[in-house]
């Protein structure tokens, strides 16, 4: 059967011969054949030349996501075993494949998987497939995955807005082997979280801020701590461990909180050390500014504010608001330890933005580090995308 070909327009092609995995609906000028969403097609330039081959996506402003530059290389079962076997390779080298270990094993387009996420937790996978390409092999994926085991079973959260874009229902329930419990424990540098596969977020964890959660563990001890946007509470859980005096976790869901409570308690933390709020984090900063609180160290870690770039503007509002009072909160000395994990602000706006909100809080404020993702969590050289995850430690 002949394969279907994307014809790009002219002078359109620069990215892919620099191994950009994206191609959008604006660069393309034509389609030879009638490809099905997630068919594997062949990109090529308006006088022929050969730049990729990937998965067509014919809902999505990104129409093609593209799996090899190498013409030669046919994209197959073993085309995917292999990618799967380097990816699970990193990790075991990045000694991350302990019994009770949890990372992520596949980072998408960073693991030359576009669409595809795989996050370990012990003996259980979490599997997101969030692209046309990603949905079409699907089932070639998962038993590769099988194979590469072994695991006790694989769970698909397949149940984001990037499914939607692809004109993709949501999927979630259960790929291979058992059915996971209700709560599925694993181990963080000594300490014990357990997660919910079916309805955390993400995949139920936050996997990319292990090494924050690691550095914060060095900085807490006997100082007061301040969790914004806690979620289970790993950084709280982190400071704990680290001897942190007393933690304050703040978070608008209560089951959230509820868990963080349960993780203090399965590690035998004193509960009279470990404060959980459910409160909108805004409100609960503007409160304690007014009562004249302060802490040696306040964590924030938000959600995405800017899921566009137009909402750009906006987010960067969210984030000079929250950062402003934290500076308020600090005490002389203090550390913020603050993120963004909104792809769409690069990192000098945010800094930009950290360095106003302690200008306007009337702080000299250092950058003592700068944050990003856990290294299993990999950001490809030709995918600058990739690095999503951006955080300052600062001093005040």
């Amino acid at each position: 059967m002949t394969r279907a070909r994307i014809i790009l327009k002219a002078g359109r092609d620069e990215s892919l011969r620099r191994r950009h995995p994206w191609v959008f609906t604006g660069g393309i000028e034509r389609v030879e054949g009638d490809p099905d969403s997630g068919a594997t097609v062949d990109v090529v330039t308006t006088d022929g030349a050969w730049r990729a081959r990937g998965a067509w996506s014919p809902a999505s402003q990104m129409r093609v996501r593209a799996w090899t530059f190498d013409e030669r290389e046919a994209v197959d079962a073993a085309f995917f075993r292999a990618r799967l076997e380097r990816a699970l390779g990193m990790r075991r080298a990045l000694g991350l494949d302990g019994a009770e270990a949890a990372c992520r094993l596949v980072n998408a387009e960073s693991d030359g998987l576009p669409g595809v996420i795989v996050d370990r937790y012990g003996p259980w996978l979490a599997c997101q497939f969030l692209s046309a390409g990603a949905e079409f092999w699907r089932a070639t994926i998962v038993e590769a995955l099988g194979e590469l085991g072994p695991w006790r079973g694989l769970f698909e959260r397949s149940d984001t807005d990037a499914r939607t874009k692809e004109g993709l229902p949501e999927r979630v329930g259960r790929l291979a082997g058992d059915e996971p419990p209700d709560r599925v424990p694993f181990v963080e540098d000594g300490v014990r979280y357990e997660v919910d596969l079916r309805r955390g977020h993400k995949t139920g964890f936050y996997l990319d801020q292990r090494e924050n959660r690691a550095l914060l563990r060095t900085l807490a001890g006997g100082r007061e701590v301040l969790n914004a946007f806690s979620y289970t509470g790993g950084f709280g859980l982190a400071a704990l461990a680290g001897g942190a005096a007393r933690v304050t976790n703040v978070d608008s869901s209560a089951e959230a909180l509820a868990q963080a409570r349960a993780h203090a308690a399965v590690n035998g933390f004193d509960k009279a050390r470990f404060e959980c709020v459910e409160a909108d984090v805004f409100h609960h900063l503007r409160r304690c500014r007014d009562a004249g609180s302060a802490f040696d160290v306040i964590v924030l870690d938000p959600p995405k504010f800017a899921a566009s770039a137009g909402q750009v503007d906006r987010a960067a509002r969210g984030y000079k608001d929250i950062n402003l009072l934290a500076f308020k909160l600090l005490r002389p000395g203090g550390l913020l330890m603050t993120f963004s994990c909104s792809g769409h602000v690069p990192p000098p706006l945010f800094q930009k933005i950290v360095a106003d909100a302690a200008l306007d809080a009337g702080r000299d404020g250092r950058i003592v580090r700068f944050l990003s993702q856990a290294p299993d969590h990999p950001v490809g050289t030709a995918f600058p995308e990739g690095h999503y995850l951006k955080g300052l430690l600062c001093e005040a």
